[in-house]
């Protein structure tokens, strides 16, 4: 149970984008990652993604990943769209650093917000790239 005087939480940064999610969690109210204490329990380090995706999409937050694997292995397929997630992909063709990725989320987070007013029901996948947000067909 969350009590009653917690922050209306909206987005879950998963271990792929850890780093980024600690960062948010310091600066926003609205932001949790793998571990955090409010989500500990549903979500801990190390869970599988077909563990704590349920437990996530079931509180309506939007998954921030830098894994893009989520999206094309069968079984998180399978559970992403079961539970309706929403997720934000911090896109890339190389690896950039915590840093990088904070940046470019922070950029296009006016973006972000318009896509979640345009977007509450999941589920759908959004490519977060440095210059544009639109969202990726799943795969059959």
């Amino acid at each position: 149970m969350v009590p009653r005087d917690a922050p209306r939480l909206r987005f879950f940064f998963d271990e792929s984008a850890l780093g980024v999610g600690k960062a948010l969690a310091i600066a926003r109210r609205d932001v949790v990652h793998a571990g955090h204490p409010l989500i500990a329990a549903e979500a801990p380090l190390g869970a599988l993604d077909t563990q704590w995706i349920p437990a996530v999409a079931s509180r309506e937050l939007v998954v921030v990943a830098r894994d893009r694997r989520i999206s094309t292995k069968p079984a998180e397929l399978r559970v992403l769209r079961e539970h309706r997630l929403r997720v934000l992909w911090i896109a890339g063709k190389r690896d950039m650093s915590t840093w990088d990725n904070l940046v470019r989320m922070v950029r296009r987070w006016r973006d972000i917000e318009n896509v979640m007013r345009e977007r509450d029901r999941g589920p759908w996948f959004m490519p977060l790239r440095e210059h544009d947000l639109a969202e990726t067909r799943l795969r059959a």
